[in-house]
């Protein structure tokens, strides 16, 4: 799309939302960097909100980011070296390992979440957001009908 418009009636929804979220992606992902946190990509922080809490097997890790058994294998050993998440036994026993979180994931998920929140605000004096946020909410609940909310995975 070459064409700039004043008004965004005649782009297609699909359009708007990834052009809306490719940008604030953007925007976070190189504030992160400019954090100290460039090391990073989107994807590592998905794989961290899925670790958060308990842990999760890499198999686990895998079926939520809704990538192959081999590729979240090769993320947890990306992040283990990096020292971002380590791997444990599983608490039932047996060949599986369990994968958590490390302090240095637990302060990037806190400067992350600082940085959001900065975006957040900046936005908001321009943007009403708890209007967006509310028919955001009513647009996900109506094409996801009753069940509970999919993974988000990431699809960039």
């Amino acid at each position: 799309m070459t064409d700039r418009r004043d008004d965004d009636d005649g782009i297609e929804l699909a359009f708007l939302l990834g052009l809306g979220f490719q940008l604030l992606l953007g925007e976070f992902t190189r504030r992160v960097g400019e954090a100290g946190y460039a090391d990073l990509r989107p994807a590592h922080g998905m794989t961290f909100q899925v670790l958060q809490g308990t842990g999760a097997t890499a198999s686990e890790l895998a079926e939520r980011l809704g990538v192959t058994k081999q590729a979240a294998g090769q993320i947890v050993d990306d992040l283990e070296k990096r020292g971002y998440v380590r791997r444990e036994p599983h608490p039932e026993g047996g060949r599986r390992k369990l994968v958590v979180l490390t302090a240095a994931a637990d302060e990037h998920l806190a400067v992350a979440g600082r940085i959001l929140h900065e975006l957040e605000a900046e936005l908001g004096g321009s943007v009403d957001l708890g209007a967006l946020r509310g028919e955001l909410g009513r647009l996900v609940r109506t094409l996801n009908g009753e069940g509970p909310l999919p993974p988000l995975r990431p699809v960039w």
